[in-house]
């Protein structure tokens, strides 16, 4: 099915992937380099597989059919808008084993039953 184009969109004319990014070469000129760890899928996908890419609607985006990934220019320019990146560093986590819950009355109570 044809999609049709605002012209005034940025489109991608070259797309490469590294073992740690994808750089997308746009209509205008710029070149935008963002981390594969964006793209979990293209992050775990064979060098082959990052290869075999597509353009949607006439570079408004790019898909990879052997991995099921769409990524449009558009995520790329903007993230904040359209991925969830965290701007906080996750709190440490606890060493050593986790504390056991503690049976509610009720459970105490059945299990004497069932005993």
């Amino acid at each position: 099915m044809p999609t049709l184009v605002d012209r005034s969109e940025t489109l991608a004319v070259e797309v490469a992937c590294s073992d740690d990014a994808l750089t997308v070469v746009l209509d205008d000129g710029r070149t935008v380099s963002v981390p594969l760890v964006w793209f979990p899928r293209l992050l775990n996908a064979t060098p082959n597989q990052r290869k075999e890419w597509e353009f949607i609607g006439g570079g408004i985006g790019i898909h990879w059919e052997s991995i099921d990934e769409d990524i449009s220019v558009a995520s790329l320019l903007r993230p904040e808008k359209f991925m969830r990146l965290s701007d906080t560093a996750m709190p440490p986590t606890r060493s050593g084993p986790l504390p056991r819950p503690s049976a509610s009355p009720r459970t105490r109570r059945t299990r004497a039953r069932r005993g």
